[in-house]
Order: structure tokens, then C-alpha cells, then sequence
């Protein structure tokens, strides 16, 4: 009887051995990327605009050649992704120059515009070699491109546009946002280039992981 039970438990061991191989091989091809080497997650979820889709945000700075050269990559991203997922736009700051490129791409949206503009900001500084420091500088690139100068000024000087700069700079903390182009997957997960996520082709294979994983975890809170 003894000897039965030994061989019942040997054999519950050799099976148990054989199945954990297995096992954490099926994980490792559900969850292709890990937190803490391929993104992080943000220490507290920030709030999304719509919580019946997945929010992807893109952090960026007009300055930056990084989000110069992501821009035609992401552009062509947005135009395939699912109808149930929001692309934001979100213009990081942690200097003077920062806070003022996120002042022109709240005007941009004030007015409207921002589909229009939106590429030839990125170009005035990334080619033309205009930083976009003042006022007067700003005005004339939207003035060049059809926008009336006193509706600009109007925009510029508004206490919404300003609001809307300084709600952003806020939220910065919250994002945990250190360089850019970074990306936010449902205010939960960040994703930036760096050594386990090395080009923006693969970061942007990362996005689109963490957006799978959102949606089934929406489609499952449904149902």
C-alpha cells in the first residue's frame, strides 16, 4: 500500500515537471512584454476622457527631433488603429520653451486648427530653424497659414488657452512623463525607447500590446 502511494506521489511530481515548462511557455507568449522591462506602470491610474475605449496619449514636445521623426510612424498608426481607441495628443513641458510650444499647440486647438498646423510647427523649428520663442514669431506662422491675427491674439492671451497649459504642466507628475516621445496606454501603462525597447517601430509594438490587453479587460468588465 505504501509503495503504491509512493509511486502515486513520483508520478505527480514527473507530471507537475512536465507540465511547468509548458505552462510558463503559454505566458510568455500571452504577455510578450512585461512591466518594469518593456514599459512601466504608472504608481496611480490618471483619468481618461472616455472610460468605454482605450486611451492611447502620445507625450511630445515640438523641439524635440525625436517626435519629429516619430510623427510620420505615428500618423500612419492612427490612421489603422480600432475605432475603439482614442488618440490624445499631449504637449509635455519641464522648461520655459516647453511651456510655451504647449501654449502654440493650445492656440492651435483653440482656433481649430490643429489638423492644419499641427505639421508646420514641427517643421518651422525641426527645419526652418524657427524656435518659436514669442509671440510675434507664433503669430506670423499661424498668419502665414490663413489664421486671423486678432483671433490668434484673442487665443494666445486667453485665460482657457492658459488653464489648459497650466492643467497639462500638472499632469506631468502624474504621467511620470521624463522624456519624449512617450506614449500612455489608458492612463496606466508608460512606454518610451530605451534599452529592452529600443526604436520607435518597437515601442509602438508595445502600445499596441498594452491596448489588446485593455480591450479584453473592457470586453470582459462588460459582459
Amino acid at each position: 500500500m505504501m509503495k503504491r502511494a509512493m509511486m502515486k506521489r513520483t508520478i505527480q511530481i514527473l507530471t507537475f515537471a512536465l507540465l511547468t515548462p509548458l505552462a510558463f511557455s503559454s505566458f510568455a507568449q500571452i504577455e510578450k512584454y512585461v512591466a518594469g522591462t518593456h514599459y512601466t506602470e504608472l504608481r496611480a491610474p490618471v483619468n481618461t476622457k472616455d472610460s468605454s475605449k482605450v486611451e492611447v496619449l502620445e507625450a511630445f514636445w515640438y523641439g524635440c527631433t525625436h517626435c519629429f521623426r516619430f510623427e510620420p510612424l505615428l500618423a500612419n498608426w492612427e490612421d489603422t488603429k480600432p475605432d475603439d481607441v482614442d488618440f490624445v495628443r499631449f504637449p509635455a513641458m519641464w522648461n520655459a520653451l516647453m511651456k510655451i510650444h504647449a501654449q502654440v499647440y493650445y492656440v492651435a486647438e483653440a482656433l481649430d486648427a490643429l489638423e492644419l498646423l499641427h505639421d508646420h510647427i514641427f517643421d518651422a523649428i525641426n527645419i526652418e530653424g524657427n524656435r518659436l520663442q514669442t509671440e510675434k514669431q507664433i503669430g506670423e506662422l499661424f498668419a502665414k497659414y490663413g489664421i486671423d491675427e486678432a483671433a490668434f491674439t484673442a487665443a494666445f492671451n486667453s485665460f482657457s488657452v492658459k488653464t489648459k497649459v497650466n492643467q497639462a504642466e500638472k499632469r506631468m507628475q502624474d504621467y511620470e512623463i521624463r522624456s519624449t516621445p512617450n506614449m500612455i496606454v489608458n492612463g496606466k501603462y508608460l512606454v518610451t525607447t530605451g534599452e529592452n525597447v529600443q526604436t520607435q517601430e518597437a515601442m509602438l509594438d508595445v502600445v499596441n500590446f498594452l491596448v489588446e490587453k485593455e480591450r479584453r479587460l473592457l470586453a470582459s468588465s462588460g459582459e
